[in-house]
């Protein structure tokens, strides 16, 4: 209900420029639907009805009429509730920090690898202390197996074997960590 409160004379509901603020904010989630991957959106929890408008939107290559299907979508979007656009934010955040935390396991176990082929017994010694609960023999084995494979200029099988090995670990040692969070 927009207008003036009769007793004080204040204005009800919100203001234009904040309307358009929030107008906006849709159509940049809109935009973020529409650039996912069908199976991205899937985990989404986004309405039945808004699937057809966002398959329209993908669909639609002419510049000007995809960005009017888009601002049909973001007004599609603007008749659900706040919390349903709500949800699919956090969503799409908790995606996308997923998706950091995940590189960042592996650009840690790409480090341990290396150290591991650089260092040797040094690097596989602190390893094993950081997670306990790693196969010494498997590892060292892992890492000779390597090294052969650099020198004999053969495909990298033990190499990937290597940071498989190092990346269960890590997740391991993670998965520890949530539990006794």
């Amino acid at each position: 209900m927009r207008g003036r409160d009769e007793d004080s004379g204040e204005f009800l509901g919100a203001s234009r420029s904040q309307q358009r603020r929030e107008a906006l904010d849709v159509l940049a989630l809109a935009q973020r639907l529409v650039a996912l991957s069908p199976a991205q959106l899937a985990k989404l929890p986004v309405p039945d009805d808004l699937h057809p408008h966002i398959a329209d939107t993908r669909r639609i290559t002419s510049h000007i009429a995809h960005k009017r299907q888009l601002a049909f979508l973001a007004k599609q979007m603007r008749r659900e509730d706040d919390e349903v656009l709500d949800a699919i934010r956090d969503a799409l955040d908790a995606g996308g920090e997923a998706a950091r935390q995940e590189t960042a396991l592996l650009h840690r176990a790409e480090r341990w690898r290396e150290r591991l082929l650089d260092d040797g017994d040094a690097a596989l010694a602190e390893l094993i202390e950081a997670h306990p609960a790693a196969d010494r023999q498997q590892l060292r084995q892992l890492v000779r197996n390597t090294l052969d494979e650099r020198k004999r200029n053969k495909p990298p099988h033990a190499f990937r074997e290597l940071f498989r090995a190092v990346k269960e670990l890590l997740e391991a040692g993670e998965a520890g960590d949530d539990e006794t969070a």
